[in-house]
């Protein structure tokens, strides 16, 4: 497959929002106004995968001096720190019809190199218990339950410094 990462734009907004809803319960997913206000805010760390033109998962966060996400980091993008010293994933989305092809480890990888290069000292994010393997194999470590209280889900603080 010749999987194509870019950075994505407003024009891109339809097809994100269609894969965030299919990927995530309506309670954690992130509502349409919420991704146009994350593109239009931190597009420099909002990554899609494209093949053949095609949408098939992205990756995006905010730049923050936490070291956990925090729940207002999800909805409200005045929390985002240009400057801050580490990169937050709020999703990890592939189509159902991509999984388990490396794409969502070739996204996160990519999220990974684009930090280090732009001087972070980590990337941080929070998952459910069953991800954590998952995310222990990019060199995350697991920091115990979170305090985010997002979609009603026990989440788990994962971090990854540099």
């Amino acid at each position: 497959m010749n999987i194509k990462i870019r950075n994505a734009s407003i024009e891109d907004l339809e097809g994100i929002a269609e894969i965030e809803a299919s990927c995530f319960p309506e309670a954690e997913a992130a509502a349409w106004e919420t991704l146009k206000k994350r593109i239009k805010t931190f597009s420099e760390s909002f990554f899609l995968a494209e093949l053949e033109g095609e949408i098939i998962g992205f990756i995006n966060g905010c730049v923050t001096n936490s070291t956990a996400i925090y729940d207002e980091l999800f909805s409200d993008v005045s929390k985002h720190n240009p400057k801050g010293n580490y990169q937050a994933v709020f999703g990890l989305d592939v189509l159902l019809k991509y999984r388990n092809r490396g794409i969502a480890g070739m996204l996160m990888n990519h999220m990974i190199e684009a930090s280090k290069s732009a001087g972070r000292k980590g990337v941080i994010l929070t998952c459910k218990q069953n991800l954590i393997p998952y995310y222990s194999k990019f060199g995350f470590e697991n920091k115990g339950v979170s305090n985010s209280q997002h979609g009603g889900a026990i989440w788990y603080d994962m971090i990854l410094e540099f």
